[in-house]
């Protein structure tokens, strides 16, 4: 569990830099430059998810249950997982009208992500790992928010309605694929086996 706890920290400190400390980290990128502000930034991400992926997966073995969440709680996890994945991929199709009215798409997804995630994991590991992605995503909503206001209005560019069903069409199939495959190979849980 420590190995898992100092990655989220590692991870999610590095994520909250932004949130807390933004005239720091532009004095930061002032001063070295963009590129090696990005390389310490991406080197920590990468240590921190590291570790992250090796504590769950010790803190797995033996599993410490808090609860036992009902099978109805799975069901809406998997619905939710499908919108988290169309908000992520929101924030990098360009022109889509779900960004437009979204704004942060990326944040609303991690939070979506987490809450659905929170909602039928009842063990520890789960739960430290959902609640606490859940909470820096809605601090970073929130200071995306702040920006914004400070910016003022800022002009929308052009909606597409064809890169908008690209958005639909990419964050489904990644969906599909995620939970239908790639989930019981990397987590060893398989979301769809339980429709």
């Amino acid at each position: 569990m420590f190995i898992l706890i100092i990655g989220l920290i590692i991870f999610l400190g590095a994520h909250s830099v932004r949130i807390f400390f933004e005239q720091w980290r532009l004095r930061c990128i002032e001063k070295w430059g963009p590129g090696p502000w990005k390389g310490a930034y991406s080197l920590l991400s990468i240590i921190g998810f590291s570790m992250i992926v090796l504590g769950f997966e010790q803190a797995r073995s033996p599993v410490f249950v808090v609860w036992e969440p009902p099978l109805w709680t799975w069901h809406i996890t998997v619905a939710l997982n499908l919108l988290s994945s169309i908000f992520l991929t929101a924030a990098y199709v360009p022109h889509n009208a779900i960004k437009a009215k979204l704004k942060d798409p990326m944040v609303l997804g991690v939070k979506t992500w987490a809450l659905a995630h929170l909602l039928s994991n009842g063990t520890l590991a789960g739960i430290i790992v959902f609640a606490s992605f859940l909470v820096w995503a809605v601090l970073d909503f929130r200071a995306c928010r702040k920006r914004r206001a400070l910016l003022g209005a800022v002009s929308l560019n052009e909606v597409s309605i064809p890169k908008t069903a690209l958005t639909l069409v990419i964050g489904s199939v990644a969906w599909l694929l995620i939970a239908g495959y790639a989930h019981s190979i990397l987590v060893g849980v398989s979301p769809m086996a339980l429709f």
